[in-house]
């Protein structure tokens, strides 16, 4: 697999570093959890402020992880990236804890990376697939 081939372009305290200096991901609480050549995993605690109406993950939170975890997968193996689209699908509440997002390089050719990503809710130990994101993540001309 991809992540087994090589080291990430950025160390893993190069890319806590940008998650560090980005206010949105501080204030909701995000972690890296795995940081590999390709791939990442994320998570957030869920906490009230970040739900919608029906007390579910609100969807921009979901989007957030979806983003955020093709943004820095894509980062592990291009550098400095921001996030060209990504199409997002929700399946299911977003209802747990904590909820993952678990990113991945599909592609990454010229300075375009495609990436997908599967966001989970997890409840004690039952872990839910929430939806899935394709992404296309554009690298910041050094």
């Amino acid at each position: 697999s991809m992540s087994e081939e090589k080291l990430p372009v950025l160390s893993r305290d190069e890319i806590g570093a940008v998650i560090g200096k980005t206010p949105f991901a501080v204030w909701v609480g995000a972690s890296l959890d795995t940081y590999r050549y390709g791939e990442v995993e994320i998570s957030i605690p869920m906490r009230r402020e970040l739900t919608q109406h029906h007390g579910f993950g609100h969807g921009a939170i979901i989007g957030f992880l979806a983003d955020s975890a093709c943004a820095w997968a894509a980062a592990s193996v291009a550098g400095d990236v921001v996030t060209s689209e990504y199409k997002l699908n929700m399946f299911a509440p977003a209802v747990g804890q904590t909820l993952v997002g678990h990113g991945q390089v599909l592609n990454y050719g010229g300075r375009h990376a495609v990436c997908r990503a599967d966001v989970y809710a997890l409840s004690g130990t039952r872990k839910k697939l929430v939806a899935t994101a394709l992404a296309t993540i554009f690298q910041v001309k050094p």
